[in-house]
């Protein structure tokens, strides 16, 4: 019996030892197929070299042998090692494999993801600029002081839904930016109650256009120095309105009410609550407000693209906050919006400049722009202030008008980015660079469909002073020039060491 147990290990250690042989050569050949496992092929090859060793050395001592239990145990042990430390090995090939795998997908979706990013960023600009065309031209057509009140009323509406339009492509840019985690905040400081009057002054418009009372209100004391995304928090804020008005029916009411509600050394928590007479929500709707693409599926809904809400409340949570929903169908909505900025010291905060008190009368503004529709416009708006202008079709015929007059012709340069021949930011890089006195003063303000964060820092790093987005709005558009303008008598007068950029993007 002991004989049978002994020869019986032997012979079923043998045959384990075939098995890993055989196991062995397809693994070794899988791995030889890979591309990233030649170097490795000859060392794949000396494990079935041992192995076939080891099999012929069984089968010699089970023929030809006499083995003892002792022997026995050890060859039929060394088979099961053998065994084991192979489906060890495979296991984790498998998993270099899928760790292979893995950063394969990831760097597919990072590609997807840059092309993606690329996509969004050509059709944005190819969007704002024939935008850019339809506000200007409207804007330009209803100062004309023979013009019939209904042509007046159309070229309102359509200057009103080409800003519409502007509306949901910055909410389909930044809700791309959500969904590939790459949303980021800016830091800096800013005056709230300056911004809360933009609001205002935005919602009040939306809501007299439609026939609709907007009441605004600041409760109890808050804290006006404050650092953040202050164009971020205004979206939200706008986007939140713009669904109030869209929502309510004439003659309605919206009103708009900001306070601060918590505040420690560093941290102030402030909420804003919109509260609207329109149709209201249903309560089962609610729970999937703020979902991408979401829209409420009923026969009186206005419509929308479903991106608003959603990147107001991811706004909201990246600055630690939240928005809050309450609504009734046919009742009105409250939306209550919290977020939490840091504390700015009062020497952060930017110095206040009377830019009123800049005229743009007699100034000179060189117009870097290669579309002719688009240099028109700028031209004429312009114009209404009494400033005169030259056009330049691209950066290189920019930088010879520069060169080729005497310095201090041109009170400011309205630069474009994308253009043949030499983009906006070359050409910038060569103005400041050119050894005449007004090349490091004159101010270069972007003025480009580009409308990216990314877009925004590479206008400052050139060298420019602020980045105006396409459309750009007149009165924002004299304002900036204004505010550069005056920078620039600071510091021709000894009062400023440097420029000031900014990051205008409107």
């Amino acid at each position: 019996m002991l004989t049978w147990a002994i020869y019986g290990m032997v012979y079923l250690g043998s045959a384990l030892m075939v098995y890993n042989v055989y196991s062995y050569i397809r693994f070794a050949k899988r791995l030889k197929e890979k591309k990233n496992w030649e170097k490795e092929r000859a060392t794949l090859n000396f494990p079935i070299v041992l192995l076939v060793m080891f099999l012929i050395g069984y089968l010699v001592v089970g023929i030809f042998g006499q083995p003892d239990l002792v022997m026995s145990g050890i060859l039929f042990g060394g088979s099961i090692f053998v065994y084991v430390i192979f489906r060890l090995i495979q296991r984790i090939a498998n998993r270099f494999e899928e760790n292979e795998k893995l950063e394969a997908e990831l760097l597919t979706a990072e590609e997807s993801g840059r092309i993606k990013t690329r996509f969004l960023a050509s059709v944005s600009h190819e969007m704002r600029t024939p935008m850019n065309a339809i506000i200007g031209l409207a804007t330009l057509a209803l100062k004309s002081p023979s013009l019939q009140p209904d042509t007046a009323d159309r070229l309102t509406n359509i200057r009103l839904s080409a800003q519409h339009m502007m509306g949901l492509i910055t909410n389909v840019l930044m809700m791309n930016r959500v969904v590939s985690n790459s949303l980021t905040l800016e830091e800096a400081p800013f005056s709230l109650s300056g911004m809360l009057n933009e609001v205002n002054v935005i919602a009040k418009n939306q809501c007299e256009e439609k026939g609709l009372t907007y009441r605004s209100s600041v409760e109890g004391q808050m804290d006006d120095a404050v650092c953040g995304d202050e164009d971020k928090l205004k979206q939200a804020l706008l986007n939140i309105l713009d669904n109030a008005v869209k929502f309510t029916p004439a003659p309605g009411e919206v009103t708009f009410t900001a306070e601060q509600t918590e505040s420690d050394e560093k941290k102030r928590v402030f909420r804003f609550t919109i509260k609207d007479t329109g149709i209201g929500i249903d309560r089962e709707a609610i729970p999937k407000l703020f979902t991408a693409f979401a829209q409420e599926d009923s026969a009186d809904s206005c419509g929308g693209s479903g991106l608003g809400l959603a990147t107001a409340k991811s706004i909201a949570e990246k600055m630690d906050g939240d928005i809050a929903v309450a609504s009734e169908k046919n009742a009105g909505s409250v939306f209550m919006v919290t977020v939490t900025l840091t504390a700015a010291e009062r020497q952060e905060m930017p110095e206040a400049e009377n830019h009123e008190e800049v005229s743009l009368e007699g100034r000179r503004i060189l117009i870097v722009e290669d579309i002719d529709l688009n240099a028109e416009i700028v031209a004429d708006l312009l114009d209404l202030e009494g400033a005169a202008s030259d056009w330049a079709e691209n950066g290189q015929a920019a930088v010879e008008k520069f060169t080729e007059n005497p310095p201090g012709t041109y009170d400011a340069i309205l630069m474009d980015l994308r253009m043949p021949v030499m983009d906006g930011l070359a050409a910038t890089r060569i103005i400041r660079a050119l050894d005449r006195p007004d090349a490091k003063t004159v101010p270069i303000l972007a003025l480009s469909a580009n409308a990216f964060e990314e877009d925004v820092q590479h206008s400052l790093e050139a060298g420019m002073n602020a980045h105006l987005a396409k459309p750009a709005d007149p009165d924002h558009l004299y304002s900036a020039i204004r505010e550069q303008i005056a920078q620039r008598k600071k510091i021709e007068s000894g009062r400023e060491k440097a420029p000031k950029a900014s990051g205008w993007r409107l």
